[in-house]
């Protein structure tokens, strides 16, 4: 057992304990991964990847790897699709790019089913 265990950083509580891969708070049942108490030195240098693992930035142009569905329209977006001006956004349900698609408008994708061109 790790006798320099991080407190917790939601009460501050200094008698947390590890189980399995988690830090624990006895007081408030906050659970956290110890790792992402260090990337909180550096906030909004989060990390998005694509498909093929290539990290991906604000302003990127993408491909579509994948057709995708789109509710309220018959066609779908057609896998190979080139998606200009990308912005990465803390999205719901893991679609973390914000995009314009010619024919379609804005909408949110996610990251796994596009590559960057």
């Amino acid at each position: 057992m790790n006798e320099n265990l991080p407190p917790c950083p939601e009460c501050s509580c200094e008698y947390t304990y590890e189980m399995n891969d988690l830090v624990v708070c006895p007081e408030c049942a906050h659970e956290w991964v110890p790792s992402e108490g260090a990337a909180d030195d550096a906030p909004g240098e989060r990390v998005v990847k694509d498909a093929v693992g290539n990290v991906l930035n604000d302003g990127d142009t993408v491909t579509v790897v994948k057709a995708l569905k789109v509710k309220g329209n018959p066609s779908g977006i057609k896998a190979g699709t080139k998606v200009r001006n990308i912005r990465l956004v803390d999205g719901v349900d893991g679609h973390d790019i914000d995009c314009r698609i010619d024919g379609f408008g804005a909408m949110q994708l996610k990251s796994s089913v596009v590559k960057k061109a």
